[in-house]
């Protein structure tokens, strides 16, 4: 196999240790891997997360709304440790089967709603509390657009190009693509 003729594999084996610096805390199977609940406090908003640009987004528009003086936007905030697996635990695989930061619980809803992808997240929250989604067509359109767009091509800027480039396994054969592909991508954005 060359590096410009890849070739997908008929069947995916996972290499566990792959040598990538974040290769634990992803996984090509779904499911929980060991029971544990999932810490709940008093609030009716759960946020299970941690401090990457995907969990900063949902608890910025939390704290917005609350400096609103929207006291049902309250929550509670608990860290879910991705380096240790916290996020393939029994619990937090029912708030969000992809295993992926952040998740929100809101428990003002019988039975609770669960609500999972950050770009998700945000766009229930606004609709949740009128506020940072326009409702005339125009101006919820725009919104939407930079909602989308925030969540399907800034990654390339910083996160998605800086994990191909940074941490995928130096030997892996498909990292070439990914690079090209996130360095076209990030000049184009740019300008």
């Amino acid at each position: 196999m060359s590096e410009n003729n890849y070739q997908p594999p008929k069947v995916w084996e996972w290499k566990q240790n792959n040598g990538g610096a974040f290769a634990n805390i992803n996984r090509p199977v779904s499911g929980a891997t060991h029971e544990q609940e999932l810490p709940v406090g008093s609030h009716p908003l759960q946020l299970y997360s941690l401090g990457t640009p995907n969990g900063q987004k949902v608890t910025i528009l939390l704290e917005e709304l609350l400096a609103l003086g929207v006291s049902d936007a309250e929550y509670d905030a608990w860290l879910i440790r991705i380096g240790e697996g916290d996020q393939f635990s029994s619990g937090f695989v029912a708030v969000n089967p992809n295993s992926k930061i952040p998740a929100l619980s809101d428990r003002s809803t019988t039975p609770p709603t669960r609500v999972f992808e950050s770009g998700s997240i945000l766009l229930y929250l606004a609709e949740k509390f009128g506020f940072f989604l326009p409702k005339d067509p125009a101006g919820r359109t725009e919104t939407l657009n930079w909602l989308f767009w925030l969540q399907g091509a800034a990654p390339f800027l910083g996160g998605g190009f800086g994990h191909f480039f940074n941490y995928a396994p130096v030997e892996n054969r498909v990292r070439h693509r990914p690079l090209h592909h996130g360095s076209q991508a990030s000049a184009r954005r740019a300008g």
